[in-house]
């Protein structure tokens, strides 16, 4: 398999694996990459950045050993669905639960959870809201504090525990939506930095720093996030994203990081044939969060 990373001020990027490390080749746009055959599902990695490290991988799809360990090779084509009859549904007017999996059940987990999705038909709910299920410090919390974007907690059960989930919802009727955030990263376990300007560079908010979304190297900054959102809906099957505190992304371009998703979103949907939706939490009262892009809102 070949092993990409964008890091475009590194002088030099070293992949290791269990049993060898090995330079890779830098391409166009600050990107890397090289090939390892031997590599595959399952297989554990990290990366050496100018000879520091080991960090794990800025786009992980697992961190099984949580967020100071390596990351791990996962292939979303493995896992079965079985939710091909699922349409989607239309959130307007919908009753929305929000559920954290760490409190839900005693147990705390996807598994766990599926075991009571007929108590949420029954109370009335149309859509399930996952509270943050990015790796963080420990075991449980909130969630806010998110690290390694792409990877899902694995104290909740990991990848495939949470499309485990999502497929029950699915058949039990209940859309899913998931809350992400965007506009800064926990500060423990964060390992961005090494790898290029994910950030400002000064305080975005009391959360924590600003992520880089109008300067240097922005591009594939708001790429990263762009693409973290398209995986959810696509690879997870989730049918919508709570975007949290979205007055904190700071973005002075003139197309705002809202509009650029919103465009990919819309154009996901129509590829997928189900309806896929942004909620955007903000405390601007500005019109234009909720004023379709063909209206003319710039954000």
């Amino acid at each position: 398999m070949i092993f990409e990373v964008w890091a475009p001020r590194a002088t030099s990027i070293e992949l290791s694996l269990p049993d060898s490390r090995r330079p890779l080749r830098r391409r166009d746009n600050g990107w890397w990459s090289v090939e390892a055959p031997e590599a595959g599902h399952g297989t554990d990695y990290r990366y050496f950045v100018d000879g520091e490290g080991p960090y794990p991988d800025p786009r992980s799809r697992r961190q099984p050993e949580g967020i100071f360990g390596p990351s791990r090779v996962y292939d979303h084509a493995r896992f079965t669905w079985s939710d091909h009859e699922w349409k989607g549904r239309d959130l307007r007017g919908s009753i929305i639960y929000e559920l954290h999996v760490g409190a839900f059940t005693a147990e705390g987990t996807f598994t766990a959870a599926l075991d009571r999705l007929d108590h949420l038909v029954e109370l009335g709910v149309d859509f399930v809201e996952l509270m943050p299920v990015a790796p963080v410090p420990g075991g449980r919390n909130w969630g806010y504090d998110g690290v390694d974007l792409y990877a899902v907690n694995e104290t909740y059960g990991g990848p495939d525990g949470l499309k485990e989930l999502v497929d029950g919802c699915h058949r039990a009727g209940l859309g899913v939506i998931l809350d992400v955030v965007y506009n800064h990263l926990g500060p423990s376990g964060n390992f961005l930095h090494p790898f290029g300007p994910y950030f400002a560079g000064y305080a975005g908010s009391f959360w924590g720093e600003a992520v880089n979304l109008d300067g240097p190297d922005s591009d594939e900054v708001r790429r990263y996030f762009i693409d973290n959102a398209v995986q959810w809906l696509r690879d997870y099957h989730i049918d919508g994203l709570r975007l949290d505190a979205v007055h904190a992304l700071h973005d002075r371009r003139a197309v705002h990081l809202l509009a650029e998703l919103a465009a990919e979103v819309d154009a996901l949907a129509c590829s997928v044939g189900r309806p896929l939706t942004l909620i955007a939490e903000s405390d601007l009262n500005d019109p234009r969060m909720i004023t379709p892009l063909e209206a003319g809102a710039s954000a």
